[in-house]
Order: C-alpha cells, then structure tokens, then sequence
C-alpha cells in the first residue's frame, strides 16, 4: 500500500491535522476500549470534516503502563487495538479518502517488557547490555539504597529518575515511570535497529512520524546533578533536553531513513522546552532535519514552576508568545499550531469560557489557532468543543502522571482537595475521555463499559447533534478548514500582530494577493473593534457571529471576525 504522490514537498504546510487517541476514540467490540475498526468506522466523519492527515498514538504492543507509550515491540499492534491487519486495513481506507497517516514513535525510551531491555538487563555481557543508560551506584554507597543513585534526578512521573536492576547490580535512567527505561543514543546498534523499524513502517504506507520527547535523546554524557526542586530531586533537563548530539542524530535519521526515498514524508519532533532559535534550526528549509516540532511555551502560559501550580494567563502573554514564535520562525522554519492533545486539558476549560460563553470561546480559540502560519492540529472532540470533567475523587483518574503526582504530593503533605483541584484542571485524563458522539450513558463510545467514564455532559455535547446544526462547534470548525484549503494567504501569508484593546487578538496574514485581518475578542465582555485602516471595507469570510449580531464598532464576547481584502481565490 503506497503512500499517495504528494503535490509538493512541504504538502503539509496546507494540510490540518486530527490526532486519534485510539483508546478513547471509538470501541468496536464492546470491551470498553477504542480500537482500530472503531477508527474506521469514524472515517467519514474526519472526511467530512476536511481533515487532511491522522495522527495515530501508539497502537504498538504495550503493557500500557503509560497507556501505550511504553512499547514492548514496535512492529506489532497491540491486541487492545486490534491486529496489524487492521492497521494495513487502516492505512488503505485513509489514503482511499486521500488522509494521510501519521504514526507516534516512542524511542527515547521502551517498555521494560522490550525484548531489548530484558536482554539488557540480564546480564553486563549480553550483546544488549549497552542499549540502555546503566549506571554503577554512587562511590562508597550501596545500590537500591537511598541516596545511591547515580544522580538526583527526578522522573517527570515523580520520585527518582533511577532504578536499581539487582541482576546487573546498576541502576537504569528512567525519565518518565520505571517501566520506561531510557534508550542510550549513543550507540550506533540502537540507532540502526531504530532507523530499520521506521523504514519498516514507511514501506507498509505510513506517511510520516510524531516524534515522542525527541529532543531528550542526546544526553550529556556525564549525566551531572541537577539543581535540587520543591520535590526533593535534582532538575536534569539542562543536561538532557538539548543534548550535545541532538542534531547529529536526527541528521543521521534523515539520511538513512528519508533520504532514500522517493516523496515527501511528514516530522514532528515534540520538544519539551525548546526555544525558538532552536526550533528555527531544527525546521530550517535549508539545513532542518524536521518539518515542524511542537512547542509548550504556550501552554506553559498558566502555570507557575511546574504544570500544577496555576497562574492566571492574559491576552498579553498570548500575544507575546506566540507573537514571538512567529517572528522567530519567519519565512525560513515552520510552527505547528495546536491546543489540546492527549497530554493537554480541553482547550475550551482553560482558556475560554465554558459556563456563559462555551460555542463562543471554542470556535474563538479555534479561530485565533487556524490562523497563525503554520499546521493546525485538532484533537479528537476538540472540533465539538469538549470540555474538562468535573472528577469527583482520586479513583476517577486512569493517568498515571496524575495517580503518581497525587500520592506524591499528599506524601509531602499538601490537601488532598487541593491536589484534587489541580488534577481538575491540568490532569491529561480530561483529555482522555471517551469521544462524545451521541448522548446516552456511554456517548455512543461503546457498547461496554468504558475503561474511564465519560463526560456527563454528553447528554447535549455530541457530534450527533451537532453535524446537521450550522451554527454548531463542529460546523465551524469545518469552515475553518474550508478556509484554509481554499486561500493560499492562510498558508502562505506573512503574519504580523496588529494593537488594540487588551482583550483584543487581532493579526493580519499577506501575500501580494490578498490579506486576511483576523480580530478575536479573548474575553467575556464586549470590547472596540479596533479596525486596522487597511481591513476598512474588507469583506467577512468568517465569523463566529451571525451577521445580523455584528457591529462595526464592538465585538461581541469571545468573538471572531475574518476579513478578506484583495482578490479572491
């Protein structure tokens, strides 16, 4: 199954992207579980939609100790999600439609359930024993002992970053849980066996990869200690998010992997705390080894020091972000544009407002994103407006960054309801929730019970009644798409940040053929429409508003206004 012809070579920079989250998408079989035939049952909605490439997390098998980002073998499906037959399946029905399929990679770190790892840690003579990042105790101490770690340390899942393997008597790094030990980059071996299986899932028609934390897979060799956080452990993110090799490495992939090949494949690296001058390296239409690479500054904005410690965000702050994100990533580098994914809270929760302004607020944010220069994604629901879920207790939540952070920070002795509340706003499972594509108890998810409940509000947020509804979350988001596909200036047009009120968004995208003015209210109250001179009789292409409900001289609370001038496409 080839992969489609693609028009040009940077085809995505006009495609939307849908994230799938398979295990909350759809389930076919009643097990409580999405899975792939449910995935295909749902095609036409993302056809109908616009959508242009698929975003598949993992589907590989896994002990699912991170719900799939613990992978114990990458060329297999897990039986969770169906067979490898249902994925070729998958493949042919997307490119069928002209989709394109984008498959998560995971290989900063495996499952400790990986044949890799169980060799590795057999022994210090296996043929393995150097895949992975082992590490004697420290001088004078006992290992498995506190205090004996190679380093302080701490795991992003919290506690030590550190495992203590008796049979190797070492310890192995561990970024994220324990069942996820960290792969060693350095070794030419583990590259190559990496570089085959991608070529491997190339050649069954994947068009192209996202790639999990792919900035931590240099480390600095010496593995120093970190400065010493609230949590007790050690920060060692300066000396693993930009690693010495980083680049060589992906340099190395592309040469091997893409290089080879006929076509243009899609990249996505994810890299945490990457800035923009490096980000602008790594997407460089000349020297990048990346298409694009999500970024966090942005949803970062509502935090304080770490992702549980809430700070209120302003217009201002969304302005100079992602302002600068553009300017930085100019004509050369490409942004990849998103709000939610399966790691972010719902979009519409954090940043709108759902209790007096929910379709209003969605379709803004979504309005303010689409935009910008760069590929849009859309996460499953997202394009219905779903929301956070009001969690009554700690047994509520299957996350397991979320179950660790509560028992750590209950140990260190903060309120269990002000744990509670965090894990409210910020927990990944809010965004985990079974996709609402009908009302009734199970959404029309499945037919079981699903494997995390879902959102109460399902009763009147769903895709059922949304689709024939014009003025509806869903309808928008299509002619959103819509947009895009038929205007180069979306995709083409230089961007610049236009002034305003305070709780005005308001940015201008040209090209010598046209312009587009883009005024987005970010607010609850009605607020001047402070018109730039050159948008002064440009035609409404996109509003969010019925006609009759605008005014020239306001915008309405949380809305959206798209002015085209020049000519039409």
């Amino acid at each position: 199954m080839p992969a489609p012809t693609p028009p040009a070579t940077d085809w995505w920079k006009s495609a939307v992207v849908y994230q799938i989250y398979p295990r909350s998408f759809a389930d076919s079989d009643g097990d409580g579980i999405g899975d792939l035939p449910g995935v295909l049952q749902h095609l036409d909605h993302l056809s109908w939609l616009g959508i242009d490439v698929v975003w598949l997390s993992p589907v590989y098998r896994s002990p699912q100790d991170d719900h799939g980002y613990d992978i114990s073998d990458y060329r297999d499906v897990d039986p969770t999600f169906g067979t490898l037959a249902d994925l070729d399946r998958l493949i042919a029905a997307l490119h069928a439609r002209g989709i394109r399929l984008l498959m998560d990679l995971v290989v900063n770190h495996t499952s400790d359930e990986h044949a890799w790892f169980e060799e590795s840690r057999a022994s210090r003579e296996n043929p393995r024993a150097d895949w992975y990042i082992w590490r004697d105790p420290r001088p004078g101490a006992v290992g498995g002992e506190p205090g004996a770690e190679p380093n302080n340390w701490g795991s992003f899942f919290s506690g030590s970053a550190w495992e203590w393997e008796p049979a190797r008597g070492q310890y192995y790094l561990h970024l994220f849980s324990r069942k996820q030990p960290d792969l060693d980059w350095e070794q030419p071996a583990v590259r190559e066996a990496v570089f085959s299986m991608m070529s491997w899932w190339l050649d069954r028609g994947v068009d192209g990869f996202r790639m999990d934390v792919v900035n931590f897979l240099s480390k600095d060799p010496a593995l120093p200690d970190g400065e010493l956080l609230a949590t007790g452990y050690g920060d060692g993110t300066p000396h693993f998010r930009h690693g010495p090799r980083l680049h060589e490495h992906l340099s190395e992939m592309q040469r091997v992997v893409f290089a080879p090949r006929t076509g243009s494949y899609l990249t996505v690296g994810e890299m945490p705390m990457v800035t923009p001058e490096e980000a602008l390296a790594f997407t460089d239409a000349e020297t990048g080894q990346l298409s694009m690479v999500f970024q966090f500054e942005h949803v970062d904005l509502d935090s304080e020091g770490d992702k549980w410690t809430p700070r209120e965000t302003t217009v201002a702050d969304l302005r100079h972000s992602w302002g600068r994100w553009q300017d930085a990533m100019g004509e050369r580098g490409w942004n990849s544009l998103y709000w939610e994914n399966h790691d972010q809270p719902r979009v519409v929760s954090r940043f709108g407002d759902v209790a007096t302004c929910w379709r209003e607020s969605a379709t803004a944010l979504a309005t303010m994103l689409h935009l910008h220069r760069g590929t849009p994604y859309v996460f499953q629901g997202q394009e219905l407006g779903m929301t956070n879920v009001p969690f009554d207790d700690i047994a509520d939540f299957r996350d397991i960054e979320s179950l660790h952070h509560y028992a750590a920070a209950v140990e260190r002795g903060a309120e269990p309801a002000q744990v509670l509340a965090a894990l409210r706003s910020k927990s990944r499972d809010n965004a985990r929730t079974p996709v609402q594509w009908s009302g009734g108890p199970t959404a029309g998810f499945t037919a079981g019970e699903p494997w995390i409940a879902v959102n109460p509000n399902t009763s009147w947020l769903n895709a059922e009644a949304q689709r024939d509804d014009p003025g509806s979350v869903l309808a928008y988001y299509r002619e959103l798409i819509a947009l895009r596909h038929r205007d180069d200036v979306v995709v083409h047009g230089a961007f610049a940040l236009l002034p305003g009120h305070r709780d005005l968004y308001a940015f201008s995208r040209t090209t010598p053929a046209g312009r587009l003015g883009v005024y987005v209210n970010l607010s609850s109250n009605v607020i001047d429409l402070d018109l730039d001179p050159a948008d002064a009789g440009a035609e409404v292409v996109l509003a969010n508003y019925p006609a009759g409900d605008r005014s020239t001289a306001t915008l309405a609370p949380w809305e959206a206004r798209v002015l085209r001038s020049g000519p039409h496409p």
